[in-house]
């Protein structure tokens, strides 16, 4: 049986300054870290929570730096168990997220048409091309109001913020009974064409 004890204690005593130098020394300046690779020892959760709009906040203060809210984005983990986590080499900690951990703010569309494809830039400046490797998904609320979604990476998804989610909503077409963008070559459907 695993002792909770050091793990509450650890993480009661996360210190968010030096675990991002932890992060900033893993993280290095190529590219994203190999978070997939790292299986630290659980520290415990932290009150670090990630609000649906996107915002950071750390025991109830938000994170005003975007240059902290970016890097703590490279080393996040959304594991098997439907569980986020801040890792590094060292040290894996617990963090709460309303909904998705980023939001797709901006949409830019390169050769508009069937050929086009679509770049979305999210909150912490990632930019992803909705293509097969990162398709769109939509829930709906039981209100019937969709939530689309674009994957990013292993599991990490964002949310298609409103004014962008309208933009694509000005591009749909209608294909097999559903409505749809295209981007790479491939029908990324939205919802069902009404009748």
């Amino acid at each position: 049986m695993t002792d909770t004890s050091d793990k509450t204690k650890s993480a009661a005593g996360f210190r968010p300054d030096l675990f991002a130098q932890e992060a900033q020394k893993a993280t290095g300046k190529k590219g994203l870290p190999p978070v997939h690779l790292w299986n630290p020892d659980f520290c415990g959760d932290i009150d670090m929570h990630i609000k649906r709009d996107g915002s950071w906040d750390y025991m109830g203060t938000p994170i005003a730096r975007p240059a902290m809210v970016r890097l703590f984005s490279t080393i996040l983990r959304h594991d098997e168990d439907g569980k986020y986590y801040l890792v590094t080499p060292v040290e894996k900690v617990g963090i709460r997220v309303d909904d998705a951990p980023f939001v797709a703010v901006e949409l830019r569309v390169e050769n508009p048409g069937k050929d086009q494809i679509l770049h979305f830039r999210t909150n912490v400046d990632d930019v992803v091309i909705l293509d097969a490797d990162h398709p769109l998904t939509v829930t709906h609320a039981t209100d019937g109001e969709p939530s689309p979604y674009i994957l990013v990476r292993d599991r990490l998804q964002a949310l298609i913020a409103r004014p962008v989610y309208y933009q694509l909503a000005e591009m749909m077409e209608e294909k097999n009974g559903d409505y749809g963008v295209w981007s790479q070559g491939q029908f990324f459907p939205l919802g069902k064409a009404e009748a």
